[in-house]
C-alpha cells in the first residue's frame, strides 16, 4: 500500500530559495573557521561553539544556559552526558482518550450521523493528541529521546488517516519513546506489532491462502535492509510469516491468531523453515546491511546528507556486534569527526516541527495552546501523527519550497514582533500556508482525484468545508496563540540598564544562529544596539532555518 498526493511544481521563488539553501552550504566552511578555529583536543572543554552545534543537533533549539553547561564538558563527557538522559516515559501525562472508542466491526453498517460522531472524536482527540506532543517536546527532560521519537515516528509511519483511532497512534508513539534510545532490535519486533502498524499496512488483512504483502515489503525496503536488498521471493514468503498477525475487536490489542497463521516451510534469503513473523525479523536483523541502513539514516538525521560510506560501514559493524545498542551507534555518529566538521555545520534544514517547537524553547516562551503551534507545523507541511505516505516526509531541502516558505517567515515574525502577526483572513491563510489540513471538528473535502488530504479519516461522510475557510479558521488560531505569547526581546536578550548590551548581543547571536548570519540585518541592529530588530533580524534570516 502506497498512499501519494499531489505535489505541487516548483516556482521560480522556491527555486532561488533551494539556490540560497546551496549558497549556504557552499559559504559555510568560509564562515565556519571564524567560529571553529581547530579540531578540540579531546580531554579538552570543548567550548561554547561546539556546545551550540551538539545541543541544536540533538534536541529541539538551544539555549545559553544549555550551551554554558555542555561547553564545560569535553565532547565525549557531552556526548554521554546526552544518552545518559534517555527517558522512556513522557514527562506529560498523554490526553484521555474516550473509552467508547474502538475498532469499528468488519461489515458494521454506521449510520450518517453515527460515522459523522465519529469522524469528529477522532479529529479532537487526535489534535489533542498533537498539542500533548509538541508540550512533551517542551517540557522533556531529554531532548534526544523526543527528537529520537520523532525519528522513529517517520521511520515506522503509521498515519491517523488510515488507523483512524487516536488511541493507538498514542500507544505507538509511547512504543517508539520507550526504545527511542534503546535496542533496534526490540524497537523492531515491538514496532511491527504495533496496532497502529498492523492496520496501517494492512497485516489485519494478511492470512493463510490469501497473503498480503503491504508490511512484508515495507518492513525490508523502508525500515530495515533498503530498496534492491531483497528479492520479490523473499516479500512473498515473509507474507506467509506474518499471515495471523492481527488485532483485536474492538480494543483494537495486538494478537497472533494461529488458525491463519501459515505453518508450512517458507524459504526467505535462502534460509528454509517454518517460520513466523518474528523469525523474519531475525533473519533481516542477521544481515549487515539492516545496520548500515539504519546508520546511513541516523547519519542524514544528525551529521550530514551524504553519509560517508567508510564511516557508515565501520560503525554499522559495532552497531550489529553489540546487538543493536542505539546508543552504541549514536554515540559513534556523534563522536565522528564528520560531525563536528566546520564544512557541516550550518548543512540541515529543520523541520517545521524543529523549527516550530525550537523557537518556543529557545526564546522561553510556553504556549497556552500547544495544540495551535502543531498546527503551524501542519501548516508548513509536517502533520504530526499524519505523514503524507509510507515513506514519510523526505525531510531536507523539501521543506522549504513555495508552499512552506512563507508560512515559515509569517511564524518567525509573528514570534519576534507579535504586534506584526497577520490581522486579515488573507494574510492569515497565508501564514498558516496552503499545505495546512483541518484538526477540529470539521472534515477537508477529497482532493480531485478522490484522496483524502493527511489527518482525515478515509471513506468518511464527514460534512465537507470549503478548503480554504478551513485554512483561515486554523490560521486565525495560531494567530491568536502567538498574540498570547508573552515573549520580550529586549528582557529575553537581559537589555537591562546597566548591563554589557554588545556583549549580550553577541551571545543572542551564537544562541541563535548556527553560522554568522547572510543578511546585514543583524549587523546593523547590533550597531544600533536594538534588542527587538535584532531578534527580528536573527529570526528572519535564512540561517536561522538551519542547524
Amino acid at each position: 500500500m502506497r498512499m501519494s498526493f499531489p505535489v505541487r511544481p516548483a516556482e521560480p521563488a522556491l527555486m532561488r530559495v533551494a539556490s540560497s539553501l546551496g549558497f549556504l552550504r557552499s559559504f559555510a566552511w568560509l564562515c565556519v573557521t571564524t567560529l571553529v578555529l581547530a579540531p578540540t583536543p579531546a580531554a579538552a572543554a570543548m567550548g561554547p561553539d561546539d556546545a551550540r552545534h551538539l545541543v541544536a543537533r540533538t534536541g529541539f533549539g538551544v539555549t545559553a544556559a544549555e550551551i554554558d553547561r555542555f561547553a564545560k564538558l569535553d565532547r565525549a563527557q557531552a556526548v554521554d552526558a546526552l544518552l545518559a538522559t534517555a527517558h522512556p516515559q513522557p514527562d506529560i501525562a498523554p490526553p484521555r482518550f474516550e473509552d467508547h472508542a474502538s475498532v469499528p466491526a468488519p461489515g458494521r453498517s454506521l449510520t450518517p450521523e453515527e460515522r459523522r460522531e465519529f469522524v469528529r472524536d477522532q479529529n479532537q482527540q487526535t489534535q489533542a493528541l498533537r498539542g500533548w506532543w509538541v508540550e512533551q517536546m517542551l517540557a522533556t527532560t531529554s531532548p534526544l529521546t523526543e527528537r529520537m521519537t520523532l525519528f522513529w515516528h517517520n521511520h515506522f509511519v503509521s498515519s491517523q488517516q488510515k488507523v483512524r483511532l487516536a488511541r493507538l497512534m498514542y500507544l505507538q508513539n509511547a512504543t517508539f519513546r520507550a526504545n527511542a534510545l534503546g535496542s533496534f532490535r526490540t524497537l523492531l519486533h515491538a514496532a511491527a506489532r504495533e496496532p497502529a502498524m498492523v492496520v496501517y499496512l494492512d497485516s489485519v488483512r494478511n492470512r493463510k491462502g490469501a497473503p498480503n504483502e503491504n508490511f512484508a515489503r515495507e518492513v525490508m525496503e523502508l525500515f530495515t535492509l533498503g530498496e534492491g536488498r531483497y528479492t520479490e521471493q523473499d516479500v512473498k514468503e515473509a507474507a506467509r510469516a506474518f499471515t495471523g498477525w492481527s488485532i483485536e475487536r474492538p480494543s483494537g490489542a495486538f494478537v497472533d491468531r494461529p488458525r491463519l497463521h501459515d505453518d508450512a516451510d517458507k524459504t526467505v534469503f535462502g534460509h528454509r523453515g517454518r517460520y513466523d513473523g518474528d523469525d523474519v525479523l531475525d533473519l533481516i536483523l542477521a544481515r549487515p546491511e539492516t545496520a548500515r541502513f539504519i546508520v546511513g539514516k541516523l547519519w542524514r538525521e544528525f551529521v550530514s546528507p551524504d553519509p560517508d560510506a567508510a564511516a557508515v560501514t565501520r560503525i554499522a559493524a559495532d552497531f550489529q556486534r553489540a546487538d543493536y545498542d542505539l546508543k552504541v551507534a549514536l554515540r559513534a555518529l556523534l563522536l565522528e569527526p564528520a560531525f563536528w566538521a566546520a564544512e557541516h555545520r550550518g548543512t540541515l534544514v529543520k523541520s517545521p516541527v524543529e523549527l516550530v517547537v525550537g523557537t518556543l524553547h529557545t526564546l522561553g516562551v510556553q504556549p497556552d495552546n500547544a495544540a495551535a503551534f502543531a498546527t503551524a507545523s501542519a501548516g508548513m507541511s509536517q502533520v504530526l501523527f499524519a505523514p503524507p505516505n509510507v515513506k514519510g516526509w523526505p525531510g531536507g531541502d523539501t521543506w522549504i519550497n513555495s508552499t512552506t516558505l512563507l508560512a515559515r517567515k509569517q511564524f518567525l515574525a509573528a514570534i519576534a514582533h507579535p504586534a506584526m502577526a497577520p490581522s486579515d483572513d488573507v494574510q492569515a491563510t497565508a501564514m498558516i500556508g496552503v499545505a495546512a489540513t483541518p484538526m477540529g471538528d470539521a472534515a477537508m473535502p477529497p482532493a480531485r482525484d478522490g484522496a483524502r488530504m493527511p489527518g482525515i479519516v478515509a471513506g468518511s461522510d464527514a460534512p465537507v468545508v470549503d478548503a480554504a475557510l478551513q485554512r483561515a479558521r486554523a490560521a486565525r488560531v495560531v494567530e491568536r496563540a502567538l498574540a498570547r505569547l508573552q515573549f520580550g526581546p529586549a528582557a529575553w536578550i537581559g537589555a537591562q540598564p546597566g548591563a554589557d548590551l554588545p556583549a549580550r548581543l553577541a551571545t543572542a547571536q551564537r544562541v541563535l544562529l548556527p553560522l554568522p548570519p547572510v543578511t546585514d540585518d543583524v549587523a546593523e541592529a547590533r550597531a544600533q544596539r536594538d534588542a527587538v530588530l535584532f531578534v527580528r533580524a536573527a529570526l528572519l534570516d535564512p540561517v536561522y532555518e538551519l542547524k
